[in-house]
């Protein structure tokens, strides 16, 4: 299975944002799955998802849905402020090769935190959080998708039994990102016996919330298979879905069965 994770520079302009993501999805020739950042349509703050909030099937919809259908393979969309009911929740949508919606996650656990000294943030002044975990099947086995602060919480994950990769649009900063980023992605992995993947947005310095970057694949034995750096770039990788069961069945710890 080929994965192409979009590590794209996040303007403040949404329209330029979508175009942007569309012309870097079309060129992921070959991907089967293509994983968007989170926040991929505005920057990541406050100000910016109530101003660029759209409803489930907005502008952003469509254009992940199209873009799947060209490139003929599942689309991962990163995530969008996502608004109903008046609340507005930081959303997944993943797309079929069809450009039908496959899954929808919304962010369970909502980024609040104040680290002396480094980064403070609280989503929950603004957004709401979703109920539980997300996954969903494919012609390639089964999967599963969280959000960003949502991999620090490993019993949450491990709900998500039987899944043979999870999908994590995120955005981790410099406060966090050079501690956590790789020790997350890699403890999950070997936790469950699956392959993680990370997509961050590219780091931008003069923006207000400045990204890690960094997007990683790691295999079910803990091994980083690819890593990006802090600019824009496409980070491929292919894996071999067998090495699941292969390492569930050398070390069966059970985590995931």
């Amino acid at each position: 299975m080929k994965v192409s994770l979009i590590q794209m520079q996040v303007t403040d302009r949404k329209a330029q944002n979508l175009a942007h993501a569309e012309e870097l999805i079309s060129s992921c020739r070959g991907a089967d799955i293509i994983l968007l950042p989170e926040m991929f349509c505005c920057p990541y703050s406050p100000p910016s998802f109530i101003k660029n909030a759209e409803p489930a099937e907005g502008e952003a919809f469509g254009m992940l849905s199209r873009a799947a259908r060209e490139a003929k393979a599942y689309v991962v969309g990163g995530s969008i402020p996502e608004k109903e009911d008046g609340r507005i929740y930081n959303t997944c949508f993943v797309l079929s090769p069809e450009g039908e919606l496959a899954a929808k996650h919304r962010k369970a656990h909502l980024f609040d935190i104040d680290v002396r000294g480094g980064q403070r943030f609280m989503e929950s002044e603004t957004l709401s959080a979703g109920e539980g975990p997300t996954v969903f099947s494919t012609s390639f086995g089964r999967f599963g998708v969280c959000i960003c602060f949502d991999i620090r919480f490993p019993g949450f994950i491990a709900e998500m039994r039987g899944i043979d990769a999870l999908f994590v649009p995120a955005a981790f900063n410099m406060t966090t990102g050079p501690l956590h980023w790789e020790l997350l992605f890699r403890a999950r992995a070997v936790d469950n016996q699956f392959f993680t993947f990370g997509c961050a947005p590219a780091r931008d310095e003069k923006s207000p919330y400045v990204s890690y970057a960094n997007s990683i694949c790691v295999s079910p034995w803990g091994r980083v298979l690819a890593r990006a750096g802090e600019a824009e770039t496409i980070l491929t990788a292919e894996v071999d879905l067998n090495e699941v069961q292969a390492a569930r069945e050398q070390i069966p710890v059970g985590n995931a069965l």
